[in-house]
């Protein structure tokens, strides 16, 4: 909500600063649970598909959200956003073919 809310009051906000904070947030994320993963390797490392999984979900559904909120608020669609937004998706499928042959190999 508060993205088509910022699009609708400000829209050259939107552009430059506030989506270089969004980017810096979500690097900074990133690089946490890639620390994360590395200090807590062993201790969690049977929950590793599991959490993968949920990690994986959440991202679609919050990337699948941003993008409908920005398209309802009408934010002009910029062509490294779309780009990303299908690079990721498709980074994301790959991911869950690659967690299903892991699981087919396993059972």
């Amino acid at each position: 909500m508060a993205i088509a809310t910022v699009s609708k009051t400000a829209p050259d906000a939107r552009s430059g600063r506030l989506r270089l904070a969004e980017l810096t947030s979500s690097v900074g994320a990133l690089v946490l649970g890639i620390g994360l993963g590395a200090l807590l390797g062993k201790v969690l490392g049977g929950f590793g598909l599991p959490l993968l999984m949920a990690g994986a979900l959440v991202h679609a559904w919050g990337l699948f959200d941003k993008h409908r909120l920005e398209q309802r608020a009408g934010a002009p669609d910029v062509r490294w956003h779309v780009v990303t937004y299908w690079a990721c998706s498709l980074l994301l499928a790959l991911i869950a073919l690659g967690v299903a042959g892991r699981l087919t190999a396993v059972f």
